[in-house]
Protein backbone atom coordinates (compact mmCIF):
# COMPACT_ATOMS: atom_id res chain seq x y z
CA UNK A 1 0.00 0.00 0.00
CA UNK A 2 1.47 3.33 -1.08
CA UNK A 3 1.50 6.27 1.30
CA UNK A 4 0.15 9.60 -0.01
CA UNK A 5 3.40 11.20 1.16
CA UNK A 6 5.49 8.90 -1.02
CA UNK A 7 4.97 11.24 -3.97
CA UNK A 8 6.83 13.94 -2.02
CA UNK A 9 9.85 11.76 -1.21
CA UNK A 10 11.86 13.10 -4.15
CA UNK A 11 11.06 16.69 -3.13
CA UNK A 12 12.16 15.93 0.42
CA UNK A 13 15.40 14.43 -0.90
CA UNK A 14 16.13 17.53 -2.99
CA UNK A 15 15.42 19.84 -0.04
CA UNK A 16 17.64 17.75 2.23
CA UNK A 17 20.48 17.88 -0.33
CA UNK A 18 19.98 21.63 -0.76
CA UNK A 19 20.32 22.10 2.99
CA UNK A 20 23.22 19.68 3.38
CA UNK A 21 25.38 20.69 0.40
CA UNK A 22 26.42 24.18 1.65
CA UNK A 23 27.34 22.75 5.04
CA UNK A 24 29.43 19.95 3.50
CA UNK A 25 31.19 22.34 1.11
CA UNK A 26 31.98 24.80 3.91
CA UNK A 27 33.43 22.06 6.11
CA UNK A 28 35.48 20.66 3.20
CA UNK A 29 36.83 24.12 2.32
CA UNK A 30 37.83 24.68 5.95
CA UNK A 31 39.49 21.29 6.34
CA UNK A 32 41.15 20.99 2.92
CA UNK A 33 41.83 24.65 2.12
CA UNK A 34 45.29 26.22 2.32
CA UNK A 35 46.22 27.79 5.64
CA UNK A 36 49.02 30.28 5.04
CA UNK A 37 47.98 33.52 6.75
CA UNK A 38 50.13 36.59 6.31
CA UNK A 39 49.82 40.23 7.38
CA UNK A 40 49.03 41.25 3.81
CA UNK A 41 46.26 38.66 3.47
CA UNK A 42 44.78 39.73 6.80
CA UNK A 43 44.35 43.36 5.72
CA UNK A 44 40.91 44.48 4.57
CA UNK A 45 40.63 44.80 0.79
CA UNK A 46 38.44 47.40 -0.82
CA UNK A 47 38.15 47.55 -4.60
CA UNK A 48 41.87 47.29 -5.27
CA UNK A 49 42.85 50.16 -2.99
CA UNK A 50 43.73 50.47 0.66
CA UNK A 51 40.85 51.10 3.02
CA UNK A 52 40.55 54.57 4.47
CA UNK A 53 38.43 55.76 7.33
CA UNK A 54 36.24 53.83 9.69
CA UNK A 55 33.91 51.04 8.65
CA UNK A 56 31.32 52.60 10.98
CA UNK A 57 30.95 55.91 9.12
CA UNK A 58 27.49 57.14 8.26
CA UNK A 59 26.18 57.11 4.72
CA UNK A 60 24.34 60.03 3.18
CA UNK A 61 20.58 59.71 2.96
CA UNK A 62 20.73 59.90 -0.84
CA UNK A 63 22.13 56.35 -0.96
CA UNK A 64 19.06 55.05 0.85
CA UNK A 65 16.71 57.12 -1.32
CA UNK A 66 18.23 55.68 -4.48
CA UNK A 67 17.98 52.15 -3.01
CA UNK A 68 14.28 52.66 -2.23
CA UNK A 69 13.65 54.07 -5.70
CA UNK A 70 15.40 51.07 -7.23
CA UNK A 71 13.14 48.75 -5.26
CA UNK A 72 10.01 50.62 -6.38
CA UNK A 73 10.93 50.46 -10.05
CA UNK A 74 12.16 46.89 -9.72
CA UNK A 75 8.76 45.90 -8.35
CA UNK A 76 7.22 47.60 -11.37
CA UNK A 77 9.08 45.22 -13.66
CA UNK A 78 7.90 42.28 -11.56
CA UNK A 79 4.32 43.33 -12.30
CA UNK A 80 5.03 43.99 -15.98
CA UNK A 81 6.13 40.42 -16.73
CA UNK A 82 2.87 38.59 -15.86
CA UNK A 83 0.91 41.35 -17.56
CA UNK A 84 2.94 40.88 -20.75
CA UNK A 85 2.43 37.10 -20.61
CA UNK A 86 -1.38 37.50 -20.28
CA UNK A 87 -1.67 40.53 -22.53
CA UNK A 88 -4.08 39.00 -25.06
CA UNK A 89 -6.29 37.41 -22.41
CA UNK A 90 -6.64 40.68 -20.46
CA UNK A 91 -7.78 42.67 -23.46
CA UNK A 92 -8.30 46.42 -23.41
CA UNK A 93 -9.23 46.48 -19.73
CA UNK A 94 -5.85 44.98 -18.81
CA UNK A 95 -4.12 47.44 -21.10
CA UNK A 96 -5.89 50.38 -19.45
CA UNK A 97 -5.07 49.08 -15.98
CA UNK A 98 -1.39 48.80 -16.88
CA UNK A 99 -1.39 52.29 -18.35
CA UNK A 100 -2.82 53.65 -15.08
CA UNK A 101 -0.14 51.73 -13.17
CA UNK A 102 2.66 53.01 -15.44
CA UNK A 103 1.28 56.57 -15.33
CA UNK A 104 1.26 56.49 -11.53
CA UNK A 105 4.89 55.42 -11.50
CA UNK A 106 5.76 58.03 -14.11
CA UNK A 107 4.19 60.76 -11.99
CA UNK A 108 6.23 59.51 -9.03
CA UNK A 109 9.42 59.54 -11.11
CA UNK A 110 8.74 63.09 -12.32
CA UNK A 111 8.06 64.18 -8.72
CA UNK A 112 11.33 62.78 -7.36
CA UNK A 113 13.19 64.19 -10.34
CA UNK A 114 11.80 67.67 -9.69
CA UNK A 115 12.61 67.35 -5.97
CA UNK A 116 16.24 66.60 -6.88
CA UNK A 117 16.40 63.14 -5.35
CA UNK A 118 18.29 61.85 -8.39
CA UNK A 119 20.82 64.70 -8.43
CA UNK A 120 24.11 63.46 -6.93
CA UNK A 121 25.85 66.83 -6.82
CA UNK A 122 23.61 68.31 -4.13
Amino acid sequence: MDSPLQAYASLGLVLALAALLPIVLSVLATVLGPKRPSPIKSEPFECGSESTGSARERFAVKFYVVALLFIVFDVETVFLYPWAVNFKALGWFGYAEMMVFAATLMVGLIYIWKKGALNWET
